[in-house]
């Protein structure tokens, strides 16, 4: 619970849902997708005692975190607050995440209503940050460090290589003293900002380091949930670097685009070490930058740190996309934004506004337009989950409200503060949008989506007004989903489903209380081929609203959804990776050409026959999935625990 503030004398006393109202969802469970109830309880449900969260709990310690936020916001500024009209406002809240008409995204699942929130700020409930590299000539280790703050609270996080050449990097004067590393998330960036500036000649180099104060391996971290990877990766890190920027020439040499990447390349590593954290990068460069769109080419470079960020390009309009498109062809990457765009407009059908002239880049997934040091916070709504725009447009007020009320929470960064404080910028999002196309056609959802974005372009007026804030900058984007959108069995984002029959693999360690669930409940259990003492649990899976799937779907298609949600709906981004066949390579150019002036962000992914036994994804046929259903019960998963921790961009192409 929230620590109660102290108001003239006076506590405020903590917003609660009331007793009669939970009771009606006590022992009870929403409708989960196939794969929703395992992965609600791998994923977001909390401990409680020796149990687990059930999602009646989640969804009353995420709301009552919302309206409690909401409460002392109000309450600290002396403005109106009633907690009759909180109470019936809050009830619907729940109801409709218990319905699944929208969820906060996974973060805020397993962070809102936590003592974490009051106690270290909102970082931990916002999904992406941006950070320039463009002022490294003055502040050298702060972008990096950035990264290493908000990816160790599994925050996703962009940069660019606007920093090369700025700063000359020499050999480092060392410092016999030793540096004993605290254990906490400071302690680790206090070192690593130590040792980059040592380059720059602004901190002397720690020739002795101590890391005994730093938890083992496989010990609890309490406060954000998860276990410790032990001192082994910072070990690695500050080699690494150390290695990295060491300059060759007496007289030391200028910063380049490759070592810019290779810093972050090597801290998303450390991050992620161990296993026990996951969190997402993206690096940006200029089209011209050769050295940058070659770096994925070097594959021992690859294997061992460029793994960890997606690579894309400033693209402008009119140039020459040929290069691109080669590339494209081959891996993916580069994807594409289109700055210009990004600042001018929000959404495409409206005239061009410049109010985001600021911004710099975009998160992992290119779903948010961002500034410098900005975080922003995503939602997620269902429309395919109603039967009409007005039962819709009032999961819209929700699922603004949860946005809106985290920004009413400052950060532990004052830049970010500075930045977050002043655009407000929230992003609403939508997932099964190729289930809403099937289920009300094309043209009805459109007008869905224009209605939408109105209504809550009026809500964020009413709520600024009465909150006493600044209006958001922009509200409204596309987010790629993942984990949240399994909960509910919806298609995540704009993508398509794999087809109408598939099979949903997941692995499991032998260790887990999970594995003995499934084999009990009748799931197919089979001991994984690539990795020792795991299980792979196979899910049958039958799509809603289904009408093609991904190889039946042309790049042409892909790339039109894009740019009409980029149209109707989006004001930030439209995260999509559009994928497409060999007899497609050919396409690519020209979708780019025609479709520049129609998008702010794009990503491609080719098809291919990966001929890997038990992939995450199998097409079934109908038969097959019957058969394998007649035999599944309900989940016991009364024993489960907490496994997986930090899936915070939410999608499986920008998660690291």
């Amino acid at each position: 619970m929230y620590i109660q503030q102290e108001m003239d004398g006076r506590k405020i006393r903590d917003f609660s849902l009331s007793e009669s109202f939970i009771a009606n969802y006590i022992d009870k469970q929403p409708n989960w997708g196939p794969v929703g109830y395992f992965t609600y309880k791998r994923t977001y449900a909390r401990e409680i005692g020796n149990s687990t969260e059930e999602f009646w709990q989640t969804c009353k310690r995420v709301v009552e975190g919302v309206y409690n936020i909401q409460k002392q916001h109000c309450k600290s500024l002396k403005l109106p607050w009633n907690d009759r009209k909180a109470q019936a406002s809050a009830q619907e809240m729940f109801t409709r995440m218990w319905k699944f008409k929208f969820t906060p995204p996974g973060r805020g699942l397993w962070v809102m209503g936590t003592d974490l929130v009051h106690q270290r700020g909102s970082a931990a409930l916002n999904n992406c940050a941006y950070v320039t590299t463009e002022n490294i000539n003055i502040d050298f280790a702060t972008p990096f460090c950035f990264l290493m703050d908000m990816s160790m609270l599994g925050v996703g996080v962009g940069s660019d290589c606007r920093g090369k050449g700025k700063v000359k990097l020499i050999k480092p004067k060392e410092d016999v003293e030793t540096h004993v590393v605290e254990d906490s998330r400071e302690g680790w960036n206090n070192l690593i900002k130590r040792v980059l500036n040592s380059f720059v000649g602004k901190a002397t180099y720690p020739k002795n380091i101590d890391y005994s104060l730093i938890r083992p391996r496989g010990a609890p971290i309490k406060g954000f949930g998860g276990v410790a990877s032990g001192p082994e990766p910072l070990k690695d890190l500050v080699v690494n670097l150390t290695s990295l920027l060491m300059p060759t020439e007496e007289n030391g040499e200028p910063i380049r685009s490759e070592q810019i990447v290779d810093i972050f390349n090597y801290i998303g590593k450390c991050v992620v070490a161990g296993g026990v954290r996951r969190t997402a990068e993206i690096m940006f460069s200029d089209p011209s930058d050769t050295e940058f769109i070659k770096l994925k080419q070097d594959l021992e470079a690859l294997k061992d740190r460029r793994w960890a960020s997606n690579n894309s390009v400033f693209a402008e309009l009119g140039m020459d996309y040929s290069e691109i498109a080669e590339s494209l062809s081959i891996n993916g990457e580069p994807g594409c934004i289109w700055l210009d765009n990004m600042r001018r407009y929000g959404r495409l059908i409206d005239p061009p506004n410049g109010k985001d002239l600021r911004v710099m880049g975009s998160n992992p997934c290119s779903e948010q337009s961002l500034e410098d040091h900005e975080l922003c916070c995503l939602v997620e709504t269902f429309p395919a989950h109603h039967d009409d725009i007005e039962d819709y447009k009032r999961t819209l007020k929700f699922a603004y409200l949860y946005a809106k009320t985290v920004t009413l929470v400052p950060t532990h960064n004052q830049k970010t503060n500075a930045v977050m404080m002043r655009n407000r910028r929230i992003g609403c999002s939508m997932s099964g949008i190729v289930q809403a196309i099937n289920k009300l056609g094309r043209f009805n959802f459109l007008n869905w989506c224009n209605q939408g974005y109105n209504y809550i372009k009026d809500l964020d007026l009413m709520y600024s007004e009465w909150l006493c804030v600044p209006r958001s900058i922009k509200m409204t984007s596309v987010k790629p989903s993942g984990t949240v959108s399994l909960l509910c069995g919806s298609t995540p984002g704009i993508h398509y489903p794999e087809s109408e029959y598939y099979i949903r693999n997941i692995r499991i360690a032998n260790t887990s209380p999970l594995l003995n669930a499934c084999v009990k409940a009748g799931y197919i259990v089979e001991d994984d081929t690539y990795s020792p003492d795991t299980s792979v649990v196979s899910f049958p899976v039958k799509e809603k609203f289904f009408v093609k799937g991904k190889k039946d779907v042309t790049i042409w298609e892909q790339f039109a959804n894009a740019a009409d949600m980029q149209r109707w709906w989006a004001d930030n981004q439209v995260s999509i990776t559009v994928t497409f066949n060999k007899n497609e390579k050919k396409d690519i150019k020209t979708c780019l050409e025609v479709f520049q002036s129609q998008l702010k962000s794009i990503s491609l992914l080719p098809i291919s026959e990966h001929g890997y036994e038990q992939a995450p994804y199998i097409p079934i046929t109908k038969e097959q999935y019957e058969n394998m259903v007649k035999s599944i019960e309900n989940l016991n998963l009364t024993a489960a625990r907490h496994e997986v921790t930090d899936k915070f961009c939410d999608g499986e192409t920008c998660t690291i």
